[in-house]
């Protein structure tokens, strides 16, 4: 590692990726490179400082270098922030390769990979061995946050103490950062929340209410909760900044790609035709089924996954809503 203590790589050149890239410039790094996978995309943002698909309004600062070698990238800084989509961060570690001494990871996926549900974190200590790694999530919108509006997320770290470098690549007007060791629970708000998401997309489309709708986030969240809570995470964290606060969000705002998809298939469009319809990788549909499976492994009653996933299949949503509806009355606890 050749880069200077302040410096940060972002891996990842996806709307959130460049949001973080410029961020990190705007906040007192003294060295920011993005490494994105196409070079055609790479020589745009050289030229231009805008991505030719995603957020057309945010112009990269001078100081980020954009590469797509990514021995270069990862020799460049000490703080690797991992923005590619849960789908496709496995095949970007393995060519990284574990990070050498004084170097931190943090995955800022929101997603589980498929088949087998793992964390992001799992997967980079799965191809990484036993090094120190953690989580960025919260509930930030790219297209804000790149806007300079206020924001706050969280930073979940196995090592706390690699947290002053990170505060102080990531921490700036616009964002505030607040410090977890819950690696778990943070990883797990931000990707089981997708599922949720898609369900207010729907509920919007079908135009349920306001009513409708807090009932639907109030046990969805009851619903992610025993989920994660069954899976690691601790009941605070998802009362927190990565869990409600993401739930919010993604739930209430036309941003939100979970969102929007979960309104389209809401109108009556079928699944592929919607994920083909955008560039956009939409985490919630992948998180939906695997969660509906681990959920069902732990014995646990999952109803909205449940009838999320059977939408996605192509079951009509005023059906599920009907199902949903008139299932078997249970103590609110349960």
């Amino acid at each position: 590692m050749s880069g200077p203590a302040k410096a940060v790589t972002v891996f990842g050149g996806g709307s959130w990726g460049l949001t973080l890239a410029a961020l990190a410039a705007r906040s007192g790094a003294e060295a920011v490179t993005l490494w994105v996978r196409r070079e055609a995309v790479a020589d745009h943002l050289r030229r231009t400082r805008r991505h030719p698909d995603f957020l057309p309004q945010l112009r990269l600062p001078a100081m980020v270098e954009v590469t797509t070698d990514l021995g270069v990238a990862a020799d460049r800084a000490p703080l690797w922030l991992l923005a590619v989509p849960s789908q496709y961060l496995r095949g970007v570690a393995v060519r990284l390769g574990p990070p050498p001494p004084g170097v931190s990871a943090v995955s800022a996926a929101k997603g589980l990979e498929q088949p087998r549900g793992l964390r992001m974190t799992e997967v980079l200590h799965e191809l990484w061995g036993p090094v120190a790694v953690g989580a960025l999530s919260g509930p930030n919108l790219a297209v804000e946050v790149a806007a300079g509006k206020p924001a706050a997320t969280v930073l979940a770290l196995e090592d706390p103490g690699a947290f002053g470098p990170w505060s102080q690549v990531l921490g700036g007007a616009n964002l505030r950062v607040y410090l977890q060791t819950d690696v778990v629970g943070v990883e797990l708000g931000g990707a089981l929340k997708n599922i949720l998401a898609l369900a207010a997309g729907m509920a919007d489309a079908q135009d349920l209410g306001a009513s409708a709708k807090a009932a639907l986030i109030t046990r969805g969240l009851h619903e992610m909760g025993r989920l994660a809570v069954s899976l690691g995470a601790r009941v605070d964290t998802l009362a927190g900044l990565a869990g409600l606060g993401d739930v919010v969000v993604t739930a209430f705002s036309v941003h939100s790609r979970n969102h929007w998809c979960g309104f389209e298939l809401g109108r009556g469009r079928r699944l592929t035709e919607v994920l083909a319809s955008t560039n956009m990788v939409v985490e919630g549909v992948e998180t939906a089924r695997v969660a509906q499976r681990m959920g069902h492994e732990r014995g646990l009653s999952l109803p909205i996954t449940d009838e999320v996933v059977a939408i996605l299949d192509g079951k009509p949503v005023q059906r599920a809503l009907r199902d949903l509806m008139a299932r078997t009355l249970v103590p609110e606890r349960d």
